[in-house]
């Protein structure tokens, strides 16, 4: 997808490179990886690095050796942990692999394939030289944040492959027909139906949940701010049809499955740095001496915080945030970060706004004052500057421009008393002079003129415009159109004269939310004399 086919997705906010880089340097597999790749510097022969099997494996007493080194020998799963760490370096560069050169002469390469066991060396792996830095060789300059975080990366891609790839025990199942009388497995024989598995869409399935949690961060305060999402909550908005009030029993089984796969996943992710993760109780997947395990769903409670918690829960890390955004912006889609704007035009600034959270509108507006700061004029003018850059991004009468009014107010409250050259310059402007007005009023300004009958209607008409095209029709729009009506005698008949291009559509949006069926018929006339004039 290019231009303006891509989808654009909320801002997140993201931490320096730096910072990125530490939290991708102290994730348990890269922290190990590296420390492997350092303990494997010192192996072998005068350091000529350790022998490993096919696929640059770790060889069984290397990897006793190596769980040791690690310091996870007294953990039952110190074999897989020391592997996951090694391979990760493998597949990252940090080793590189140089496999032995084959016998020469007629059949000796077959020979020695055939005396190969499964514990004998093809191979040496020894740290890749360009990475020394990272890894402690003497004199190599320290890596770039960048470099780190591309290495991380890197390993981010095989990690979620693995994580894509069904659990040994689900092999089995579709393995099982497979393996003859001698315990060898033929590859032909196995019914890869049985396996219910296609990698696409299993690939595509933890994308879906990534994307969900990437999404969730970037709306909700909460989960920006480091709450938990519940696996059920996840898993529902990839299975439940939009739309679905009441979920049939399939599809609450297909939610559960979902749940219970994710689960899976997040702990093989959660060593990368990707999420972190509760996993799920594992009283509540087992039954006990024939009773059901406990289903808050089905019990008719109210769930309280502990009982969502033991279906698991999740979140992205700073870091995985990180990375899943660099896997949508290598798919094509527009992921915008605060602080992308800094030096943006004011028209993209004011036309990206309405999407933000209002933590993150702050934070970016603030950022580009800051930059107008630093590049603006000298003299104290860079603040009027870049408020009159706002007030004529702002003016328009097309269909958005009553949310770029809106997104204006919002970037000129973040203006030091330095813009009042620049409102008082707009107050006889019809467009911009109401919102100057507020602006002058709110801080106190003296010799601020009263707004005449007209202005006021017009200021009324394009609020709410604004306010429908950005947050719908919420309570409060009801609320605020019985306020106008009430405190304006004759509203109405003033109101469909207001040279608006929204006009009409207000005027009927009046009538939709008023709670009175007189004063919503009025409002309808209103908007009928408003698009026939």
């Amino acid at each position: 997808m290019t231009g303006d086919d891509r989808p654009t997705l909320p801002p997140v906010r993201l931490p320096s490179d730096a910072e990125l880089a530490r939290d991708a340097l102290a994730a348990p597999l890269l922290a190990r990886a590296v420390e492997l790749t350092r303990w494997a510097r010192a192996g072998g022969p005068a350091g000529a690095g350790i022998p490993v099997g096919a696929g640059g494996e770790l060889l069984a007493e290397q990897l006793k050796q190596a769980a040791a080194h690690l310091g996870l020998s007294g953990d039952e799963e110190a074999p897989a942990l020391a592997a996951d760490a090694w391979n990760f370096a493998v597949d990252t560069g940090l080793l590189a692999v140089e496999e032995f050169e084959e016998p020469e002469g007629p059949g000796k390469g077959d020979e020695a394939a055939d005396g190969i066991g499964s514990d004998d060396p093809v191979g040496v792996a020894a740290p890749e030289p360009e990475l020394g830095g990272l890894t402690g060789a003497q004199g190599a300059p320290a890596p770039a944040p960048e470099e780190i975080l591309g290495l991380w990366r890197s390993g981010l891609e095989t990690v979620l492959a693995d994580a894509a790839t069904p659990s040994f025990e689900e092999l089995l199942d579709g393995i099982e027909g497979a393996v003859g009388a001698d315990g060898e497995i033929d590859p032909n024989a196995i019914d890869l139906d049985a396996l219910d598995w296609n990698p696409e869409e299993e690939a595509e399935a933890l994308d879906s949940a990534l994307g969900n949690l990437y999404l969730l961060t970037a709306t909700d305060p909460a989960v920006a701010a480091g709450a938990m999402v519940p696996l059920p909550v996840l898993a529902a908005s990839m299975t439940v049809p939009e739309g679905m009030d009441e979920p049939t029993d399939d599809v609450l089984e297909e939610v559960s499955s979902t749940m219970m796969r994710l689960d899976e996943q997040f702990r093989m992710l959660e060593p990368a740095g990707l999420v972190v993760h509760q996993p799920v109780d594992e009283a509540l997947t087992r039954e006990d001496e024939g009773e059901e395990p406990y289903d808050a769903a089905e019990s008719g409670d109210e769930p309280d915080d502990e009982d969502v918690s033991r279906y698991g829960m999740v979140r992205l890390t700073p870091l995985g945030l990180y990375g899943v955004r660099e896997r949508m912006r290598e798919a094509g889609l527009d992921v915008p970060a605060v602080g992308d704007l800094a030096h943006a035009a004011a028209d993209a600034l004011l036309a990206a706004l309405p999407v933000y959270t209002e933590e993150n509108a702050h934070s970016e507006i603030q950022g580009w004052f800051a930059a107008r700061n630093a590049t603006g004029p000298a003299g104290g003018d860079a603040v009027p500057t870049a408020a009159r850059e706002l007030l004529a991004a702002a003016r328009g009468g097309d269909e958005t421009a009553p949310v770029r009014r809106l997104a204006c107010q919002q970037a000129l409250s973040l203006a030091g008393p330095e813009a009042e050259p620049a409102l008082r310059e707009v107050l006889e402007d019809r467009q911009l002079g109401g919102l100057a007005r507020v602006w002058l009023a709110e801080r106190g300004a003296r010799d601020v003129p009263q707004p005449d009958e007209e202005m006021v209607f017009w200021l009324t008409i394009d609020t709410i415009a604004a306010q429908v095209a950005t947050a719908g029709e919420p309570d409060e729009l009801r609320d605020l159109v019985r306020d106008l009506v009430d405190q304006h005698t004759g509203f109405f008949d003033k109101a469909w004269r207001v040279e608006h291009p929204a006009t009409g559509d207000v005027l009927e949006t009046m009538g939709r939310v008023h709670p009175d069926k007189r004063i919503a018929k009025d409002a309808r006339k209103a908007a009928f004399k408003a698009r026939s004039r």
